[in-house]
């Protein structure tokens, strides 16, 4: 809806801190049209020639304005989803699981599906989930639970029938079906190839709940600060609702799309990705864009599908699963790289950083030299021997700074298989940023938080939500404020080409996007386990309101433009 009041105001900011990447603080800002025309004495001077009548001032009452949040790597549609399904993600055993199924399963009767997303995968020995579980709760109707990774999937024995997944379906294609001793399908799935197989009998989404779904999540995604988003999964089907978002006035944010390439029928596909590609610019609307391809160079190491340079410690998968094969990787990566895409990879283990590095240099050599900016996603293992390539291949590292915590995922599952040697190599964000890497933040929503000053917290203390271990846990990646800050603002930027004259934001130097987010509190002196609790007072996507802070008691508005208020 629009916003109350007077829209493209020449605005004059001041009474507060104004900061920017790399840049002096200011006291003053000055935005017209969408843009920064002016910081520091120089905003006061141009104030001045601005007609009476015309300027608004806005009082900073002390806070502290800096550049609007960027989110390099999320799924902006789960996320908006997930809202609308069984609430299990803050569950603390099956039972509790069990129990909402059956209370949601009462308050919504009928034969259809039941969807939900978001369960702990520690909750269960190795993570694996019986059917029969579910089958105490909902006997009669498939149930169908993502986990808080959206690489697994747990369900029913109705949902199995359904699926005619049996004892006699074999192992698909990159994927895994757990099985019980007597080689009956147990009731969780890993990875694509075999979540695809239960997605084949799920209904399809509606189109109407998914723009729905976007329209909640881009707006939680303004209530946080938040301008641009990166969907990092989007599938052929994705496009139409995402165009109908857009058509809509649904956006609150601007997204750029990732479009996925299926390795297992790639070449197929690139037509796709190609055409994709041309209906979002056909559109040629200012919040949407589809300028990357994504890529799964691995699964999980929660899963022992992530790909590793040495074995798991179980020894029951040995080094994972290579989504790509490395060379079927570099040949997919040039293809897109050559029609001008963006690569996003996403790479858990170190094998699956490497093929993805490799991958890279696969394009230059083919291609030729451009400013491609690759984007290498999660990276959470890296052979130390490959971090100086990230620098040196102009690699974007989009890490997720809230996964840098002992929570139960990682002391239940992850550590396990990993040993104690290169448990202790996890996240290297220091020393990526200290080899000259450019980092850039996301969330991964809704695997976790889509809250950056949750995720900045993390990232300048690793310590969990118990406050465990006071000097954070692998002490030498802790990363400082300032550092953080640039890694949600203008690392995102950089990984968005938005650091170009044209089209920048992630700053706040003259002629940059008007796209602020205004705090109540400076994080830089703010206690870090403390910064979570700062307040977002206001965001400004190109000058205008998507978000603010009501001042009455905790209600908020929520402000969006319409078509014909777009940047």
């Amino acid at each position: 809806m629009r916003a109350q009041g007077p829209r493209k105001r020449p605005t004059l900011f001041l009474g507060g801190s104004i900061w920017s990447p790399g840049e002096p603080e200011y006291e003053t800002l000055g935005i017209a049209d969408g843009r920064v025309v002016a910081v520091g004495a120089d905003a006061v001077r141009w104030s001045r020639t601005v007609p009476a009548g015309d300027l608004r001032t806005v009082d900073l009452r002390g806070g502290f304005l800096m550049p609007a949040f960027g989110e390099g790597h999320a799924h902006p549609i789960f996320g908006g989803l997930e809202a609308v399904g069984p609430q299990v993600r803050t569950c603390t055993s099956v039972s509790e699981i069990a129990e909402v199924l059956r209370r949601w399963a009462g308050r919504h009767p009928g034969p259809g599906w039941i969807i939900g997303a978001g369960y702990d995968s520690s909750l269960a020995p190795d993570g694996l989930f019986d059917a029969a579980w579910l089958d105490n709760a909902v006997p009669d109707r498939p149930v169908l639970l993502r986990a808080w990774d959206y690489h697994t999937v747990w369900c029913n024995s109705a949902a199995l029938e359904l699926a005619g997944i049996t004892a006699d379906t074999p192992e698909p294609v990159l994927g895994e079906i757990p099985r019980r001793l007597d080689g009956s399908p147990l009731g969780t799935l890993r990875e694509a190839g075999a979540v695809d197989l239960l997605l084949a009998a799920a209904p399809a989404g509606e189109t109407t709940a998914r723009v729905d779904a976007l329209r909640r999540a881009t707006a939680q995604y303004a209530r946080h600060g938040v301008t641009w988003v990166q969907d990092a999964w989007v599938e052929a089907s994705d496009v139409a609702v995402y165009l109908e978002a857009a058509r809509s006035g649904a956006l609150s944010t601007r997204v750029n799309l990732a479009l996925l390439a299926d390795p297992r029928r790639f070449t197929e596909d690139l037509p796709t990705l190609l055409a994709s590609r041309a209906r979002v610019r056909t559109l040629d609307h200012p919040l949407l864009t589809a300028n990357s391809v994504k890529f799964f160079a691995d699964g999980i190491i929660e899963n022992e599908t992530a790909a590793l340079l040495e074995p798991y410690c179980t020894h029951r998968h040995s080094r994972g699963m290579d989504t790509w094969e490395p060379a079927a990787l570099a040949d997919a990566a040039a293809a897109v790289d050559a029609a001008g895409f963006q690569l996003h990879i996403h790479a858990i283990g170190d094998a699956a950083v490497r093929s993805a590095l490799d991958a890279v240099v696969a394009c230059a050599d083919r291609n030729g030299p451009r400013d491609r900016r690759p984007v290498i996603a999660h990276a959470q293992l890296i052979s130390p021997d490959d971090i100086p390539r990230f620098a040196a291949l102009g690699v974007v590292a989009n890490v997720q700074p809230l996964w840098a915590q002992l929570d139960p995922v990682m002391v239940d599952l992850t550590m396990p298989r990993l040993g104690a040697r290169r448990s202790e190599r996890q996240y290297p964000f220091r020393s990526l940023a200290e080899s000259g890497a450019r980092l850039a933040f996301g969330s991964d929503w809704p695997v976790s938080s889509a809250i950056p000053l949750d995720g900045i917290a993390t990232a300048v203390t690793r310590r969990n939500a118990a406050g465990e271990l006071s000097g954070g846990w692998i002490p030498a990646e802790l990363l400082d404020i300032t550092t953080a800050l640039d890694a949600y603002t203008a690392g995102v930027a950089h990984q968005a080409f938005a650091d170009r004259r044209d089209a920048a934001w992630g700053t706040l130097a003259p002629g940059s996007a008007a796209d602020l987010v205004w705090l109540d509190t400076d994080p830089r002196s703010s206690a870090p386990p403390s910064i979570p609790e700062i307040k977002v007072l206001e965001t400004w996507l190109a000058g205008h309101t998507t978000y603010r802070l009501a001042a009455a008691g905790n209600r908020t508005t929520i402000e969006c433009e319409n078509d014909d208020d777009l940047p």
